[in-house]
Order: structure tokens, then sequence, then C-alpha cells
């Protein structure tokens, strides 16, 4: 991939960090048991926290928009976490997640200059992205107001353009007739990550093997579960679509910007990935493709 596709990859590599550390920070485990979830595994929380952008949304919606879990999975923790917490406290506490996780991981810096300017370039990039999908992931982050402080800021703009990402992607997926495990069988078969890593998504092996056998029957995958070469560029025209569904933003920055952002995050964005709060293994293919 390159010339602006691989710009606007980059900036996904740059910004999905930032995003993620929520869903391993130890203050957002704190905070998701303050408000009455079972921590004793992340899912309960992950679900509380990425949905409620949506309101009291039902399984239907979050299996539709967060894509990749089997409906088995998100009907275990959707509707009933927001018996435990509504959207509203789930949101406030997620911004008290990220910012002691911010504080944590960067001290003082939050405070400082090169938080504020990152932000407001963050900032200037999602709110391009805005309206994006109906009913997505990123118009509900959107739709969301801003904090005050810069780096809940410049966590924020991250989700929205994660999320905006998310729902380009999925657009992607959909057109290149993959449905949510045949998405995930198909990108482990190009080696994003190992199979056993998107057990996490709560497929069965049955589910797996039989989306396997979809995909061998259109000529995607060999017997032995790796991608053909009609697998893998199907595969490279998803994420090339996806980098074209995710360029407005970064369009919309200008190239000086998206290179003054890119130098302020560095950093950061290496802090976060040293802190060992990420998984070395993800679903995302970050690294990897």
């Amino acid at each position: 991939m390159t010339g602006e596709p691989a710009r606007v990859r980059q900036m996904w590599h740059l910004m999905e960090p930032l995003h993620a550390v929520l869903y391993y920070a130890p203050a957002a485990f704190e905070e998701a048991a303050a408000l009455g979830y079972d921590t004793e595994e992340r899912w309960a929380s992950y679900f509380a926290w990425r949905a409620a952008p949506l309101g009291a949304s039902g399984a239907d919606e979050v299996v539709r928009t967060f894509h990749s879990f089997a409906p088995g999975m998100v009907d275990r923790h959707v509707p009933a976490g927001w018996a435990v917490a509504g959207p509203d406290a789930v949101l406030a506490a997620r911004l008290r997640a990220v910012d002691r996780t911010y504080r944590a991981l960067f001290g003082d810096r939050v405070e400082g200059a090169g938080f504020s300017e990152a932000a407001a370039l963050a900032r200037r990039a999602a709110e391009a992205a805005a309206p994006g999908v109906p009913g997505g992931l990123g118009a509900a982050n959107s739709a969301l107001p801003w904090p005050d402080a810069p780096h809940l800021t410049l966590w924020q703009a991250a989700t929205v353009l994660r999320e905006h990402r998310g729902d380009g992607h999925i657009a992607a997926l959909t057109g290149a007739g993959l449905d949510p495990v045949e998405s995930l069988v198909s990108f482990a078969a190009v080696g994003a990550a190992p199979a056993e890593v998107f057990a996490s998504r709560g497929w069965s092996a049955e589910e797996w093997g039989a989306a396997r056998l979809r995909l061998q029957e259109r000529g995607l995958l060999a017997a032995d579960g790796a991608a053909t070469d009609a697998g893998r560029e199907l595969r490279a025209k998803v994420e090339l679509r996806t980098a074209e569904e995710a360029a407005a933003p970064w369009r919309a920055l200008g190239e000086a910007g998206r290179e003054r952002l890119v130098e302020l995050l560095g950093e950061p964005w290496l802090e976060v990935i040293s802190s060992g709060l990420l998984p070395s293994e993800n679903t995302l293919g970050i690294g990897k493709v």
C-alpha cells in the first residue's frame, strides 16, 4: 500500500494504541468495578465502554456495529450491562478511566503545550469524520460533547477516528461478501494473527470451520487454511477500500497538520506500546499485514 492509503494506514497505527489502552488499563477495570461490572474478565466492561455512545443499545445493534463478535457472546453482555450502569454513567466513568490512565502513563505532560497542540489537531481531523456511517460507532462518538481537558480531547478524537475507520472497514468487508466470521477467518489466513487469537470473538469451532469451508468453496482459502492468491487479493482490496473510507479526516487536516501530529504523538505512542498494557498479539493485524 503506497501513497495516500499508506499514510491513512500510518495514522491508524499511530492513533489506535492511544484509544485501545482504555480496554486494558488497571484504572479502567477499577472504574468498571466501581460501577458494578464483573471484572474477572475484560468483556463486560469492554462492551459497556465501547457501546455506551450508542445509548442503551440492544444485542442486535451491538452485533451489527461491532461486526466481529459472535451473537452469542454479545448476548451475554448486552443489554444486561445497562442494568448495571446506564450509558451516561458509563461514559462519565470512561473519561475518568482515560484521565487516570493517561496521567499514569504521561504524568504532568498531559497539561503541557504538546498535548494541547496534538489534541487540537486530532480534534480537527475527527470533526471532519462526522457524520460518517449513519448508525455507526463513528457517528455515535462524533455526537458526544468534547471534554475540556486536552488529553481527554485527544483520546476522544482518537476514538472517533478509530470508530470512523471501523465503520468503513465493515462496509468494505460487507462489499467483499465476507460475513463477520468469514472476515476473521480470511484475516487470520493472511497472517494477521494466529487463529487462536480470534477465539476472543466468541465463535465456536464449528462456526469457524464452516466459514473456512465457505471460503475454500470461493477459492479464497487453500485446504490448509492459508489464503490463496485470490484470498490475499480480496483482503488487499478490503484494506484499500478501508483506507479510502478513512481518508477524509486526514485530507481535511492537510499534510503539514498530519506530519505535525505524527511528530507530537511519536513519544506518547512509544510509551503506550512499551507500557505492557496492550497485548502483543491482537485481532487488528497491526504490524503484521
